[in-house]
């Protein structure tokens, strides 16, 4: 059983620096649009969706690993991790319950991130929209039809074409 939580482990400390690795994309992220640096924000997505990768393969391992415990144990595979910690010698829960806590917490941090980094974007859509119809006052504004849908609004014709036809 040594081996088995070693792989286990050695599972749970590579989804962890997989999240940090994409704690410090987020990070960057951030940085890029707020410096509105397009072309370098449209790399670091891309990397982004690499690490994305990354992470489902670790969180893979991870599940094959705890599927190899949960089998010399006897549990059932659908055990929460915790319930399996708790089934597991006492020397090896705190590494355990160690490496689970700091990945939850990478996690709200990355989702933290993201809420962020997706408002900051959602700001600058608008703040472009309003430059474009500055620029362009000719073009239709938006706005919500009664069913929640962006739909382009017919302004009223104006009186400057009035006596032309």
């Amino acid at each position: 059983m040594n081996e088995e939580l070693s792989q286990l482990i050695e599972a749970l400390r590579e989804e962890l620096t997989q999240y940090g690795e994409l704690l410090a994309l987020m990070e960057e992220q951030q940085k890029l649009i707020v410096n509105r640096q397009p072309q370098e924000l449209l790399d670091n997505l891309a990397r982004v969706n690499a690490q994305m990768e990354k992470i489902a393969s670790a969180r893979e391992t991870r599940e094959t690993g705890k599927s190899v415990v949960t089998d010399v144990i006897g549990v059932p595979k659908d055990i929460s991790f915790r319930e399996m910690t708790d089934q597991l010698p006492e020397e090896y829960r705190p590494l355990l319950d160690a490496l689970v806590e700091e990945i939850n917490t990478l996690l709200e941090h990355i989702q933290k991130w993201l809420r962020q980094n997706h408002l900051l974007l959602q700001r600058s859509l608008d703040l472009m929209q309003r430059l474009v119809q500055e620029v362009f006052p000719q073009s239709k504004p938006k706005t919500y039809s009664s069913r929640g849908y962006v739909s382009p609004v017919n302004p009223p014709p104006s009186s400057l074409y009035e006596g032309l036809i």
